[in-house]
């Protein structure tokens, strides 16, 4: 009565049309279950799985951490006192800062901070700090040469302006090249406050940050604002003025090597780069004139 293949009614059977569509819909349902465990978490790479990694591709670096929800798409390494980053599979590795334009804030300035709250850390040169030497992407022959900060420098070729004067009148005198976007320089400022000291702060904008110079060098009151801009607080109505003196903070750090932000430099022009504690900075400030 009917057609049969093995015993089964031919009507029974699925027609060439209908298996391609149950082939496709099988392999669809396939898909959206591989979509759904990764998106579940359960295919996207760990902290501890970076790290087990980082210990066969880097196995002379110390990792002491790794944290992967900081910045979407890679992972936060921590090797001692030493930040760098590598994607979520572990394979490219980056050396530099993290930079929120949103919050404008220096991720990398600021968990260098925590790490190393009481040591120089050279400002950016610490934050580029590669893993153990032995395990550097670049030898020291492979960098890009950069004039080393001196160890001693003369002021008398800055003018007066590009400068704002803070503290402690009768104090000290410190000379600080800064970035208002800086977390060592706001950590540095906090410091300074403590110490009661008389600081001339000269914005360079190493971060790019130059507009932000203008408006609290322009500032009805520079001080305040200086304050306001490292409190991440708004610097209200903006105005403009003569910033050539900013100009030159910037061809002067340029022209003697200063790469980072913050340097100091005391009365007798010794230089040093970078943050320390209040009573490392302290040390350092009384070791010269006034």
């Amino acid at each position: 009565m009917f057609g049969t293949d093995e015993g089964w009614p031919s009507r029974l059977l699925p027609t060439p049309k209908q298996w391609l569509v149950m082939v496709l819909v099988f392999v669809a349902l396939v898909a959206a279950a591989i979509a759904a465990k990764a998106t579940s978490g359960v295919l996207r790479p760990t902290n501890a799985s970076v790290e087990a990694l980082l210990k066969v591709r880097l196995p002379k670096t110390q990792v002491s951490k790794v944290n992967c929800s900081v910045v979407d798409g890679l992972c936060e390494v921590t090797a001692g006192s030493n930040l760098f980053y590598v994607d979520r599979t572990g394979r490219y590795l980056v050396i530099g800062r993290v930079y929120d334009m949103e919050t404008r804030q220096d991720l990398t300035a600021t968990r260098l901070l925590e790490i190393n709250p009481d040591t120089l850390v050279g400002g950016a040169a610490k934050a580029n700090a590669a893993p153990d030497r032995g395990d550097a992407p670049l030898t020291s022959g492979d960098r890009p040469s950069t004039p080393a900060t001196p160890k001693h420098l003369s002021l008398e070729g800055l003018p007066k302006d590009g400068a704002i004067v803070w503290g402690n009148p009768n104090g000290k005198t410190v000379t600080v090249f800064s970035d208002f976007e800086c977390g060592y320089c706001k950590a540095l400022s906090t410091a300074l406050v403590s110490l009661n000291v008389r600081v001339v702060e000269r914005p360079i904008s190493a971060l790019g940050t130059r507009d932000l110079s203008n408006r609290v060098y322009c500032a009805k009151d520079r001080v305040k604002a200086l304050h306001r801009a490292y409190a991440r607080e708004p610097l209200g109505t903006s105005a403009t003025c003569d910033t050539s003196g900013l100009d030159a903070n910037e061809r002067f750090a340029k022209a003697h090597g200063l790469q980072g932000t913050p340097v100091l430099v005391r009365g007798d022009g010794a230089v040093m780069e970078g943050f320390r504690s209040a009573e490392l900075t302290a040390a350092f400030i009384a070791g010269g004139r006034s």
